[in-house]
């Protein structure tokens, strides 16, 4: 009986040993196929990815020549091509733009008119995908000029078609480019839509819950921000809510930072106050929002009240709507007072110091040495609020 027992865990033995081999040589294949995979990753099998972009990159660096990949990348957009594949197309040019800096500023103006031309496109996705392509070359500086040209198509985009991802993209390029004169009158037009954009949670039921290698959320927010910040993707499933809370701030702050520029504009300024605004608007300025967007909406305020104070806008008798935006923020009735206040104390440093210059301006407007009593008005601004 003692002995039978070896006898039969022999050929277990074997089993294990040679189930142990086939899964050692699957392995290794796979290896194998993966090293020659990257070995073989040579244009044009491949170089859409990041991965063969970069080693594009590198190469051009230590060769000192072109690859040649952008402009085949271009060329190919020439050419009658679906909505994915001309989608795929801007996304691969996009990447290329910002890692093959040497190519991408050898393009010419016609390479502009062409990504531009699919600002026309039927088809939304590619619509986001050239957006996102003339950020990446509003970067170089002989094409900003160009790219300005197109401000008002990208207005009427981001007033007229109500998607997040198309506002995401057409927002960060606005605020990449300086907006000119000839723009004003668009954006006067447009100036309630972005009021909209700013205060509206429509983007909630918009984000997809699962992001797919099609999802054009990459290219929105994958790219370095001002400043030197990075935007990080969360996963789906249960992370699908903090990404929807995420999107909207990260809107909203793009949306206040293009407002913020276009306060500093003295032909524009009425038009921003007297925008109606909803009744709960000072719910941007609450403790509980992210320090972010807080900074920006202080910003927003700041410039607001600076440019509302000054003898070139104190010149004219202005009338507002009573549901604008200058009675919110500066009416008999409004409660900024209290949010700012509040806000004095905030644990992020820079709200604090942006809070206390906001109260500052409110105060004490710049030229008070022209007008004091406007200071001591100011004062009971707060006064009757403690």
């Amino acid at each position: 009986m003692g002995k039978s027992v070896p006898q039969r865990l022999g050929p277990l033995d074997i089993r294990k040993s040679v189930v142990g081999l086939a899964m050692g040589a699957g392995a290794i294949y796979l290896l194998y196929k993966a090293i020659r995979a990257g070995i073989k990753c040579q244009p044009p099998l491949c170089t859409t990815s990041p991965i063969c972009i970069a080693r594009l990159a590198i190469e051009r660096e230590r060769l000192g020549r072109d690859s040649g990949e952008l402009r085949r990348l271009l060329n190919s957009l020439e050419s009658k091509q679906d909505e994915y594949t001309r989608s795929m197309i801007l996304h691969s040019v996009t990447r290329c733009v910002y890692l093959l800096e040497a190519e991408a500023s050898a393009c010419n103006a016609d390479d502009i008119v062409l990504v531009a031309s699919m600002l026309d496109d039927k088809e939304n996705s590619v619509k986001i995908q050239a957006l996102n392509t003339l950020k990446a070359f509003s970067g170089i500086r002989k094409f900003r000029l160009q790219i300005q040209e197109h401000s008002i198509k990208v207005l009427e985009l981001m007033s007229t078609v109500w998607d997040s991802e198309l506002h995401i993209a057409s927002l960060r390029l606005l605020n990449n480019i300086p907006l000119p004169d000839f723009a004003h009158p668009q954006l006067r037009r447009v100036m309630p839509a972005l009021m909209e954009i700013l205060q509206s949670d429509y983007i909630l039921a918009q984000v997809p819950q699962h992001h797919g290698p099609r999802s054009v959320y990459l290219t929105a927010l994958d790219q370095h921000l001002e400043g030197g910040e990075k935007i990080y993707l969360l996963g789906s499933g249960s992370d699908s809510s903090a990404f929807s809370c995420f999107t909207i701030s990260f809107i909203q702050v793009q949306v206040i930072r293009l407002l913020s520029s276009l306060a500093q504009k003295n032909d524009l300024l009425y038009d921003i106050l007297n925008c109606q605004v909803h009744s709960n608007f000072l719910n941007l300025f609450q403790a509980t929002q992210p320090g972010s967007l807080l900074f920006e909406v202080l910003v927003f305020a700041e410039r607001l009240s600076e440019g509302r104070n000054t003898p070139h806008y104190h010149a004219v008798k202005w009338h507002y709507n009573e549901q604008s935006l200058h009675e919110a923020l500066f009416g008999d009735e409004s409660r900024l007072a209290d949010r700012l206040l509040a806000l004095v104390i905030h644990p992020e440093e820079e709200v604090q110091i942006q809070a206390c210059k906001v109260i500052v301006s409110l105060q004490c407007p710049r030229d008070m040495g022209l007008r004091p009593s406007l200071c001591q008005a100011s004062h009971s601004y707060f006064n009757n609020r403690e």
